[in-house]
Order: structure tokens, then sequence, then C-alpha cells
């Protein structure tokens, strides 16, 4: 009797250490399978020129400097970059002017009024910008930002480089085709515009 006794203890002991050890082990796989799908949920792949590419997903206010600097040289190499004919003015404009609230919209209605468009047709002129640098101000809302650019005004026979710096506020809207971004720039104005120098060309 007494070995019966101490056995069915033994067995008893055995059990539950067996059914303990597969609810840990059990409490642990469900802890690693969730963990994993969420870390799933994170990851994309993109198909492109027959390549698959992960991307990873994240919190838009980690990517507010790069999409906020990405937008705002994105408006001004729409708004800056002009060739002699009016379809591409028109696109070019319109594209920037979906980026910006009125106050792009009255700047570009002053040079139009001006005949600034007119005399870049007329006179056969490019005109190029290059963004040296854009800084914004992420703490506080509306963002404010600055661009420092170099405008290049190609003649038939010289080059004209001039300064450009420009600043303004974002605001966060909704995101479209037009407006990838989902900002605004608002109270736009230009702070300097001067001539660094004019090259010939040859």
């Amino acid at each position: 009797m007494k070995n019966i006794d101490t056995a069915f203890r033994h067995v008893r002991g055995f059990t539950m250490l067996v059914i303990v050890g597969c609810i840990l082990i059990s409490c642990f796989s469900l802890y690693k399978s969730f963990s994993l799908v969420s870390q799933m949920q994170n990851k994309v792949y993109i198909l492109a020129n027959g390549k698959a590419l992960e991307a990873y997903a994240s919190d838009r206010k980690d990517n507010i400097p790069i999409e906020a600097r990405d937008h705002v040289k994105t408006f001004h190499q729409f708004f800056f970059t002009l060739d002699p004919d009016d379809k591409v003015i028109k696109s070019n404009v319109t594209k920037a002017l979906y980026l910006a609230d009125d106050s792009a919209k009255r700047i570009y209605d002053d040079l139009k009024e001006n005949g600034y468009y007119s005399g870049i047709i007329s006179g056969n002129v490019s005109q190029t910008i290059k963004i040296d640098s854009i800084t914004i101000d992420i703490n506080t809302y509306p963002y404010g930002f600055r661009c420092y650019a170099t405008q290049n005004i190609i003649r038939t026979t010289s080059i004209a480089h001039r300064n450009l710096i420009t600043e303004g506020n974002l605001r966060n809207v909704s995101r479209s085709d037009n407006n990838p971004h989902g900002f605004l720039i608002e109270r736009w104005n230009t702070i300097e515009n001067r001539d660094l120098g004019t090259e010939n060309r040859k």
C-alpha cells in the first residue's frame, strides 16, 4: 500500500509538472506569435522593376521633418522651374499651387500681371532652381520653414545666378494624389532674391 501511495504521489507530481510546463510553453508560444504578427504588420513589400523591396510602417511624427522638407523642396521646384513654353509653365505652377495656399497664388498672379511669364516665353529663357538647404521648426505648429536656394536664369547668351530665400508655415491637410505629403504651405513670402552674378555662355 505504501508503494502504491508513493507511486500515486510521484505520478500526481509528475502530471502537475507536465501541466504547468505545457501552460508555460503555450503562453510563451502565444506571446511570440502575437509579437511576430505585430512585426509583420509593420512591414510592407513593394514590387518594383521585378524586385521585392521591404518597407517599414512608422508613425508620421517620426517622418515629419523629412516629409516637410521634401514638400517645401517639391513646391519650389515646381514654382521656379520654368521653360519658354506656356503649357510647361501652367503645368508646373498648377502642381505647385496644390501644395500652397492663396499666398502663392497671389505671387503667381502678380508675376503674370507684370509680364514675367510672357518675358520668359518671348525671350526663350529657361529658369531652374537648386535647393541649398531647408530648415523646419517642428517644435511649434504650424511648422515654420525657411528655404535657401539658388536660381539659374538661362538666356541665349548668358546665365544669371540669383540668391533666393523664402519662408512660410506648414499646416497638416489630407493626403491626395496632388498633395502626397499632406502639408499645405501658408503665408509664403520671399525674404531675399538678389543677383549673385552672370556668366557668359560659350
